[in-house]
């Protein structure tokens, strides 16, 4: 069954135009046509069953029909990651969209070596993640900002836990509720960025293991880790 992230609200009888992305892909990539069923969500209203119309070439609009989930709390997790490499950018924000997370928050490091991210881009990842993984919701895409300014705007009551390289830092544990990973980028967090960190007062540093990971492993391996059994 197909599943499209969609903006407009879900009940049933309405009627919803696709994008034209979604037409292209229903129709040319699928090869769906009137009548096929598929599933919707807004991350608002739940799953909905619907069905395809096609008014016209290179169109397509949806007949709300059934509610087959009903939206469920999100994860209380939060991604906070270097920015990496473009193709490594997307994949870390695809594997955290999979693995649950409520919002990302990309962030330019001391020893960041990318610019500029395309926020258009990534958020086109993750809606098509959270498509394929049947979850309810998208996670909040935050603009690209410096470490400085992200940290300045962190809740003081949500844990920020810092994977750090090379220290003698307790093992990462599972959450227990609302919480934030903090990836940094190959080669690690620079001596500014450590210092800042360890004068914010929601800042726990972790280890993840005795092996140095890529930064992507780790933000795959981190995410795991703070949703295993027993997180409450």
């Amino acid at each position: 069954m197909i599943r499209l992230h969609i903006v407009a609200p879900l009940a049933a009888g309405e009627s919803i135009e696709a994008t034209a992305a979604q037409a292209h892909y229903l129709g040319t990539v699928m090869r769906r046509s009137a009548g096929d069923r598929v599933r919707l969500f807004n991350g608002r209203d739940g799953e909905w069953e619907a069905s395809i119309t096609v008014p016209g070439r290179g169109k397509a609009s949806f007949a709300v029909e059934t509610l087959v989930r009903p939206q469920a709390d999100d994860s209380s997790l939060w991604l906070m990651f270097a920015v990496l490499k473009r193709d490594t950018t997307d994949m870390v924000v695809q594997k955290a969209t999979e693995l649950g997370v409520s919002a990302i928050l990309p962030v330019f490091t001391e020893r960041t070596n990318a610019a500029r991210v395309n926020a258009d881009r990534l958020h086109a990842i993750a809606v098509e993640a959270a498509e394929q993984s049947e979850r309810l919701t998208v996670p909040l895409l935050h603009p690209a900002r410096s470490l400085p300014e992200a940290l300045a705007d962190w809740p003081a009551d949500r844990l920020l836990f810092a994977a750090m390289e090379r220290d003698d830092a307790a093992p990462l544990p599972p959450a227990g509720g609302p919480a934030g990973l903090l990836i940094g980028p190959e080669g690690g967090l620079g001596p500014r960025d450590r210092g800042l960190l360890e004068r914010c007062g929601f800042v726990r540093p972790v280890s993840l293991g005795p092996r140095i990971l890529r930064a992507e492993t780790a933000a795959i391996v981190g995410l795991a880790l703070l949703q295993a059994p027993g997180c409450g």
